[in-house]
């Protein structure tokens, strides 16, 4: 009821309407709510938009960047002190006093090629860098990124449907082999607007990265990481921001390649620096001893604490409570495929200690509270729909009706035909699998299988939660039909079971998980009650990928595929990407001509159906049209569906994804016949 009378005073004056919101902010006293709303997308995200100040004091409501044109507002931000908002907005960075309203413009130069305070489409694709600025503690400066994307080429897409006329869609876009679009990060002031640039390094030849950048926990120093061209090597340094000088301070090294914490952790996805003692150390990761671990460095590097240890993986990092020394992470030491809340002492002493309770099996998260007293609980698995709660820590009490513990006691697994295996192959490489059979299940029939593949670095499939072995894009039910569907987890992908694990894929993406998959899928042939002539794949990005190489490598196992937005050319993908997980095209080009499925076309034997957008950002249809010139040079036959400026998701227009989702169920059915025989 409280709520209400504020409700109506989100009424901008004119308008009959509260403004709807898309997010909202606090400012650092409580006193004033930054509102965004109006949102469009730029790429994957909605972050430009319109934003508004809500005053708790007087109860105004007055809107940021009044003059600037609308929706261009980006990562606006209160300023500590809570006094001033900053924003980006036409690639030029912003100041706002909020009362009374002044607009102050910081930078003049920006263009689609010359980004202040955001970034271009690969470091927002690759590296999670979508928020480009960040305010000093004291409030009176502001750091930022500046990303040169001149020399940086386009890729053209063309639209053909908004017009009689097609019409040229362009977007930066460095492939593999093409040098990254430098960087500059600067420091402004705000009441002078004079900016002080950063000596940053980098190499002259081949370029580096620097994808997290925050103030040192106070007003004279910025810390970045700063990534080699192969990011195999990470520096971190500290800028001093009044004569641009720098130090390493903190160095690793890597075989294979260095993960940025956003990969991790979600929470550092849009920035932030986990700083303790009032900035006399932070907290960082690393795999150095095999696993991903924490350890608390001091501001100047010299000094390091191992905070976690053991044959296992920190999976997310979800509350430091610094007074009562412990960080609160998740991890799964005995089952890769489920999730669980440990905490361990900043003092590195003593072992991690497991709070989610040992009965609740599964895959739990947690939003915790500053205090690390409460937190919003949630848990599922794959028989045991999602449940959530309030909690106590570190007791882990339920404070409203023991809600997860009901719903386990209630579920029951015998009822669900989902199942979870381990797989070995021939060679001893054993990997995690998700099996959901038919209803009605007659082990002396012989039923089709449905293989759903991902297989690559940023992506893992076997996770033990409510729903796993749904597909979305199949019309029907999979089980009632009569398929078998599967899905397995080769080395290389994402999950914790050590470095080892996740980095043996270096250079052999297209090889190594499809040697993985193909040999687990030799193994499930074996099976009595499977049709051998009845195997189907279907993945959609790198899983479209792996789909193409697994039917143009192993066309004896698989029959049937349908491959959707796929990278049929590694050297067609983004460098930060392809370059992390393969090198360099300048010095083992061959590396990623054997893990292209364009190499292999010419083998293929099964039925074929590849989709793509024709305004896919992220995989182009020159993927698409590579592929098909292969394979009508060897007169192999498939069907293709291309969607006219439809993106990667193909979500777009009215009646997409429905027609999606027919043409896949339609394909399947026809060359991959459901039912036991």
């Amino acid at each position: 009821h409280d709520a209400l009378p504020i409700y109506d005073k989100l009424i901008p004056s004119g308008h009959t309407n509260p403004l709807y919101i898309r997010e909202f902010y606090f400012s650092g006293d409580g006193q004033k709510i930054l509102i965004y709303t109006n949102t469009k997308k730029v790429w994957r995200y909605d972050t430009r938009g319109d934003y508004w100040v809500y005053n708790l004091q007087n109860n105004s409501l007055s809107q940021l960047g009044k003059s600037l044109p609308a929706f261009s507002l980006m990562f606006a931000k209160f300023s500590p002190d809570g006094n001033k908002a900053a924003y980006v907005s036409g690639h030029n960075l912003f100041v706002e006093d909020i009362y009374p309203s002044q607009i102050k413009q910081l930078t003049f130069d920006g263009t689609r090629k010359l980004i202040n305070g955001t970034f271009d489409w690969v470091y927002e694709e690759e590296f999670d860098c979508r928020d480009g600025f960040r305010w000093s503690p004291d409030s009176k400066k502001i750091a930022y990124w500046q990303i040169d994307a001149k020399s940086t080429r386009d890729y053209l897409m063309l639209n053909t449907t908004d017009s009689v006329y097609s019409r040229v869609v362009p977007v930066e876009y460095p492939v593999a082999g093409e040098a990254p679009s430098p960087y500059k990060m600067g420091v402004v002031d705000i009441s002078s607007a004079e900016i002080k640039w950063m000596n940053i390094p980098t190499d002259p030849v081949w370029g580096t990265y620097v994808p997290r950048m925050e103030w040192a926990g106070n007003n004279n120093e910025l810390i970045i990481q700063h990534l080699n061209r192969k990011q195999n090597q990470s520096d971190l340094m500290l800028c001093n921001v009044a004569d641009g000088s720098f130090k390493i301070i903190y160095s690793e090294k890597d075989a294979a390649w260095i993960d940025i914490a956003s990969r991790w952790y979600d929470s550092y996805r849009m920035g932030g620096w986990d700083w303790l003692n009032n900035g006399a150390g932070f907290l960082w990761p690393s795999e150095k001893d095999g696993w991903l671990h924490l350890y608390r460095v001091s501001h100047d590097g010299q000094k390091e604490t191992l905070i976690t240890s053991g044959n296992y993986d920190v999976m997310d990092i979800k509350r430091i409570d610094e007074k009562g020394g412990y960080v609160y992470f998740m991890a799964s030491p005995g089952n890769a495929t489920q999730k669980y809340l440990y905490r361990a002492k900043l003092n590195g002493k003593g072992n991690a200690e497991r709070l989610s309770p040992l009965n609740q099996r599964g895959t739990h998260d947690y939003i915790i509270s500053p205090n690390a007293k409460f937190a919003w609980h949630t848990f599922s698995n794959y028989y045991t729909p999602t449940a959530a709660e309030w909690v106590s820590l570190p007791d882990h009490s339920a404070l409203d009706g023991h809600k997860v513990y009901h719903a386990v006691e209630a579920a029951d697994s015998t009822k669900s035909n989902v199942s979870f295996f381990k797989i070995k192959t021939e060679e001893g490489v054993e990997m995690d699998a998700w099996m959901a059979k038919p209803q009605h299940f007659d082990p002396a029939k012989k039923y089709p299988v449905l293989f759903y593949v991902y297989t690559e670095p940023a992506g893992q499939n076997v996770k033990d939660i409510y729903g796993i072995a749904d597909n979305d894009l199949y019309i029907g039910n999979l089980a009632e039909d009569g398929y078998i569907y599967i899905s397995i987890d080769n080395r290389g992908t994402p999950v914790p079971k050590g470095s080892a694990w996740r980095k043996c894929i270096y250079r052999k993406i297209g090889l190594l998980n499809i040697h993985d998959q193909a040999m687990a899928a030799k193994e499930i042939l074996k099976w009595p009650f499977v049709d051998t002539s009845r195997i189907a794949v279907w993945g959609w990005s790198g899983g479209g990928s792996a789909t193409l190489n697994l039917m143009f490598q192993h066309p004896e196992t698989y029959k049937t595929g349908i491959a959707i937005a796929a990278v049929g050319n590694e050297l067609t993908y983004d460098n930060i990407y392809q370059e992390r997980y393969m090198g360099l095209p300048q010095e083992n080009k061959e590396d990623f001509v054997r893990g292209s499925p364009v190499t292999y076309a010419k083998n293929l034997r099964g039925n074929l159906l590849y989709i793509h957008g024709t305004g896919d950002d992220n995989v182009h249809y020159d993927n698409a049209e590579m592929l098909i010139n292969e394979l009508v040079k060897y007169n192999r036959q498939f069907q293709l569906m291309s969607y006219p400026n439809r993106t990667h998701s193909i979500s777009e227009g009215p009646g997409t994804s429905i027609h999606l989702a027919t043409l896949y169920t339609l394909y399947l059915k026809e060359h991959c016949p459901p039912g036991g025989r």
